[in-house]
């Protein structure tokens, strides 16, 4: 629920586009939904490594647990300063809509990318120090 929503949002941001209206108004909803629905589940996210980190074999000074926790430190500050204001100028007069979607389509691969990263590092969890 984290990663998942944004790679429907690739197509979305080029469709984007040429959307007008009503049209557009959804498109942006959609981008507002994906953000907050990524807030709440890293949510459970954090809450369940905490858990595992506490009853598992692991401790907080863990290599890939440290990274882990850098990049979704990271990925956090990205998510709040990357979508929100960008979404807020779609509703500006006279935004310069191609260059918008450009940012967008941008944004929302860097973040997946970020969270890719973060996956990455939770899977394989590889000894660095």
């Amino acid at each position: 629920m984290s990663i998942g929503p944004f790679f429907a949002l690739i197509p979305m941001a080029k469709k984007l586009r040429k959307a007008e209206g009503e049209v557009q108004k959804v498109y942006l909803d959609s981008f507002r939904f994906a953000v907050r629905l990524t807030k709440h589940a890293g949510h459970v996210l954090v809450v369940s490594g905490i858990l595992l980190v506490a009853l598992g074999p692991w401790t907080w000074k863990t290599s890939w647990i440290v990274m882990t926790v850098v990049i979704m430190m990271s990925s956090l500050f990205f998510l709040a300063r990357a979508f929100s204001p960008l979404l807020k100028k779609f509703m500006e007069v006279g935004h310069e809509r191609e260059q918008l979607v450009k940012k967008l389509s941008w944004t929302t691969v860097a973040y997946i990318l970020l969270l890719l990263l973060m996956l990455w590092f939770m899977v394989t969890k590889p000894a660095l120090w």
